[in-house]
């Protein structure tokens, strides 16, 4: 019986790529005319809420670790829906076989289970553990030598984070649904990420679709397989701090003392081949600049521009210099993307408002085209209309969400006041606004941006002595929880449009996801805090946010005076370049057309990382772009179809060991082996001292 439905099922595609090949047209829903959509309650099943639990926690390692290295997240949307596409779909068979399948697996089921493991992994970023929360902590605090007053250093603990997060995330999610339908179908945003994944899970279910889905499956397993023995075999050679393959001076050691060198990192090779080129090369070039020209030139001023006394640590010393020069060139880039955003949604509006009826579209079609296309847009529009979320309820719960906030937050930060909060709940809902709309037409989220300028703002208005730094880090998480939620949400509504997914079950499945990160990332984040020397600039989990942001803190509450000699001027500078940059980039993009040299100019934000942390990693990822860009080169549609897999595995396996090292190194089980580089020179002296002893 199942043999014969699914050759069934693979007949109709067969008919639908014969007509397809026909009439030269794209369509979805035909294709699917005789599947049946289950109703919004038996989209949400309880085996796609275990394995949403499941992939939750291993996206929630990941996204940790990623977060406490260097803070460079690719996308894992391909990761998430394969791996939950390939959880079920597995299990669904066994039960087929043994005749106990009561419900088949759909692609609906799938953008459930997408959504959930989606909110999950994005509260692992936008909860700060390493970044704002990270900032207030005594070890980062004790990096910088002012602001160290009591009022500003907070110690972390498991119990006020997962209190805070549970009541500052759920707010971003009533924020935005009265506008779904205006964004998606009256404004017909593109959301390319959500539209991308909804495409990703419709292939899955075609038996074209699943064959391939299974082949990604066993690529990214061996992958896996590959990420995690080699870690495992690295593990060996590093028994203490500067030990092992991640510390091998691959370009000679005066270029490992500046920190160029290729660390063996699967992880970052892994994030090399999902991330655009020009994203790896930026890395690379700020990594030049910053740790090959600038950090060496600063560095012989030592005595004159700063004192010779002070630990590379302080921020009054050469650390001040990497930090806040960073800092200006984030905040350009950001302060840029800002205002292009607010400039583009204003004239999109505007002249989305002034067509005669900006709800159709007549697309320049054939009559068969237009035929197909009304049919998968008619579809489409009825199942998302079903099944509707009440204005009502979404309001009346930003209210009361908002009130709870406002009442809760002061208690775990005495530092911010009920009415600092309620400010950023009267003009959060405008950002989430913003922040929505520009994701629906460019991909673009500026949660971390809109983050950064009330870090700015409100630790300004505290001031120092009242715990400035302490509300301002804070205030940084309830406007990213709300702005980047929103923007998230609108993304599955979106994917959940095209899969012919329920808005009811979208919303729902977020806000279990989102319950989901609350508890696992304060519980993820404790593992490695309680492992690992967590923001040491030299250990393996630098966490080079978590000082960046409270240095941003620092700016807010005491200005240009926490500022190293001279360091204001190369601010202003880096600032002003982060912002012309980008400029010129637009420029070019719309006046220069025959060469495109837009294409080759770096990204500031992107510079701007390895100003802190140093250019390892970037190596790392730009051997990750080159093994993409020979593969593309020898096989373009085999490296379109698996490099994303490849990739996912490697970042899976690598991220994934952490957890059994990280056991270990709790109960102090060392590895045998320190493997280490000297040059001749100390080499000899070793030799000599071991041969007096």
């Amino acid at each position: 019986m199942e043999r014969s439905r699914e050759h069934e099922e693979e007949e109709e595609w067969d008919r639908a790529a014969a007509s397809h090949e026909t009439t030269k047209t794209v369509f979805i829903e035909d294709a699917f005319k005789t599947t049946g959509v289950p109703p919004w309650t038996k989209q949400i099943t309880l085996r796609a809420m275990g394995t949403s639990l499941l992939l939750s926690l291993v996206f929630n390692f990941i996204v940790c670790k990623l977060n406490l290295t260097t803070g460079v997240i690719p996308s894992l949307n391909v990761a998430a829906g394969l791996l939950g596409y390939a959880l079920i779909k597995a299990w669904t068979t066994i039960l087929a076989k043994v005749g106990f399948l009561k419900q088949p697996f759909t692609r609906q089921e799938n953008t459930v289970i997408q959504t959930c493991v989606v909110a999950s992994s994005g509260i692992a970023f936008s909860s700060g553990t390493a970044s704002y929360l990270l900032g207030m902590s005594p070890r980062v605090a004790g990096q910088g030598d002012s602001g160290n007053t009591p009022a500003n250093i907070k110690k972390l603990s498991i119990g006020w984070m997962m209190g805070f997060l549970f009541v500052v995330s759920f707010v971003g999610l009533f924020s935005i649904v009265p506008l779904r339908k205006i964004m998606i179908l009256k404004y017909k945003l593109t959301y390319p990420s959500g539209t991308a994944t909804a495409y990703l899970i419709n292939s899955f279910h075609t038996p074209k679709g699943a064959k391939l889905a299974k082949k990604q499956v066993m690529v990214l397993f061996k992958s896996f397989v590959f990420s995690i023995a080699f870690a495992f075999f690295q593990w060996f050679y590093t028994a203490v701090d500067g030990c092992g393959f991640s510390n091998f001076p691959t370009f000679g050691l005066q270029a490992y003392e500046k920190r160029f060198y290729f660390d063996f990192s699967s992880t970052y090779v892994g994030v090399g081949m999902i991330c655009p080129y020009m994203v790896n090369v930026s890395l690379l070039v700020g990594a030049i600049i910053s740790w090959g020209i600038m950090w060496p030139k600063i560095e012989d001023k030592k005595g004159i521009w700063y004192s010779a006394d002070l630990s590379p640590s302080s921020l009054h010393g050469i650390q001040g210099y990497r930090v806040f020069i960073a800092i200006a060139m984030m905040l350009g880039d950001g302060l840029y993307h800002v205002l292009f955003m607010l400039m583009k949604t204003i004239l999109s509006l505007i002249s989305k408002n002034s067509s005669k009826d900006s709800s159709i579209v007549t697309p320049d079609f054939t009559d068969r085209d237009a035929q197909i296309a009304n049919y998968d847009e008619q579809r489409r529009t009825e199942f998302f209309l079903k099944d509707q979320i009440p204005d009502k309820v979404a309001i009346a719960g930003y209210i009361i969400l908002a009130i709870i906030s406002i009442i809760a937050v002061p208690f775990i930060f005495h530092q911010l006041k009920w009415y600092h909060i309620l400010v950023a709940y009267t003009i959060a809902p405008v950002l989430a606004f913003c922040n929505a709309y520009g994701c629906g037409l460019t991909d673009w989220s500026l949660a971390s941006n809109y983050g950064k300028l009330a870090i700015i703002i409100f630790s300004s208005w505290v001031g120092l002595e009242h715990g400035g730094v302490i509300a301002g880090l804070a205030s940084c998480g309830v406007m990213m929880s709300i702005v980047s939620t929103a923007s998230d949400l609108m993304q599955d509504f979106k994917t959940g449009y095209l899969t012919l997914s329920s808005p009811r079950s979208m919303f729902v499945s977020q806000v279990i996801g989102t319950a989901m990160g609350c508890f696992l990332t304060p519980l993820v984040f404790w593992f490695f805090y309680n492992a690992y020397p967590i923001g040491d600039p030299e250990g393996t989990y630098p966490a080079p946010y978590g000082l960046l942001y409270r240095g941003i803190a620092l700016l807010g509450v005491e200005g240009i005076s926490s500022l190293p000699k001279n360091c204001l001027n190369l601010v202003i500078g880096f600032f002003i370049a982060g912002f012309v940059i980008n400029l010129v980039q637009e420029l070019l993009k719309r006046k220069e057309t025959r060469f495109k040299i837009y294409r080759f100019i770096p990204s500031p934000m992107c510079m701007a990382i390895p100003f802190y942390l140093g250019g390892y990693f970037a190596i790392d990822m730009c051997v990750g772009s080159l093994i993409l860009y020979i593969w593309e080169k020898k096989n373009k549609q085999k490296a379109t179809d698996f490099a994303p897999a490849v990739a996912s595995g490697l970042i899976c396996g690598e991220s994934l060991w952490s957890v059994p090292a990280a056991i270990l190194a709790l109960v102090n089980v060392k590895p045998p082996i320190c493997m280490k580089f000297l040059s001749a020179s100390v080499n000899a002296k070793v030799d000599k001292f071991l041969d007096g002893s």
